[in-house]
């Protein structure tokens, strides 16, 4: 297989970036509309605005559950890579539930919820394992 230079990955991603900035906006507008739509107006922003609560609410506790779970695994003298994990789902999660709309709204929840980043760990591993094959991550200890 024929090796990428640097600057066809920079390429790739950069076209993805922008496909993502262009259809996601789009697709919650689409969703936005079809929701006003089929149950109205006030409901709509209601239930945005109840999500983004419930979201906080959420991503606070979760993200709190998290970083007790590294200093344990710390004082233990454990690596704290699972516990890492969670938290860096817990915070793309939060992140998420701050962009109005339902589809990021979905996204958000089910990186803040136990079993939506069990099954997203394991992508997440397998990405920072690649990037340490290819020298990109360099862990010292």
């Amino acid at each position: 297989m024929i090796e990428q230079t640097n600057f066809q990955k920079e390429v790739k991603l950069l076209r993805l970036l922008i496909f993502l900035i262009i259809v996601v906006p789009a697709a919650e507008i689409s969703v936005l509309l079809l929701s006003g739509k089929t149950i109205g107006f006030i409901p709509t922003i209601s239930f945005i605005i109840l999500t983004g609560i419930i979201g906080a609410w959420l991503a606070k506790r979760q993200g709190l559950q998290a970083i007790r779970r590294v200093q344990e695994q710390i004082s233990y003298g454990e690596p704290p890579g699972d516990a890492l994990l969670d938290g860096l789902c817990v915070l793309a999660g939060g992140i998420f539930l701050l962009a109005p709309g339902f589809i990021t709204d979905f996204t958000g929840f089910f990186l803040l919820i136990p079993a939506g980043r069990n099954i997203v760990k394991p992508l997440l591993l397998k990405i920072i394992r690649k990037m340490i094959d290819r020298n990109q991550i360099t862990i010292y200890r």
